[in-house]
């Protein structure tokens, strides 16, 4: 199944520094610039199921990939009205904030290297 999927159609100036950190944001296209400077904007392709991913659904950034640790509370309900979520990849089993995705760690500067427009970042089964 596919959980998500969407385009990279541009990336904010502060998003290098914040995927140092371990933290990707990313916001649906039409965000106020304030988001807009910390979020790699997108458009989604497609319907967003109501059923959010499990813990070990595959996450692909590019050509990259690695697994969902956590589901915050809130954060498919925001995924799914607002196109915004915050991916962590410090692999928790439990999100520390209800609006934030966790995923296991990987290669940031790889991932960093696979945000460019165009590019497409899905969650699957």
């Amino acid at each position: 199944m596919i959980y998500y999927s969407t385009t990279v159609t541009g990336i904010g100036a502060e998003v290098p520094d914040l995927l140092d950190g371990g933290v990707l944001i990313l916001y649906a296209d039409g965000a106020p610039p304030a988001l807009a400077e910390i979020s790699v904007q997108h458009r989604v392709d497609g319907a967003v199921p109501t059923l959010a991913p499990p813990v070990g659904a595959s996450i692909f950034v590019g050509d990259l990939s690695t697994r969902v640790s956590a589901v915050g509370s809130t954060a498919w309900s925001k995924v799914r009205e607002l196109g915004h979520v915050v991916l962590n990849f410090n692999g928790a089993r439990l999100a520390e904030r209800p609006g934030e995705i966790c995923v296991e760690p990987c290669d940031l500067m790889a991932v960093r290297r696979q945000m460019r427009s165009g590019n497409t970042i899905r969650i699957t089964d």
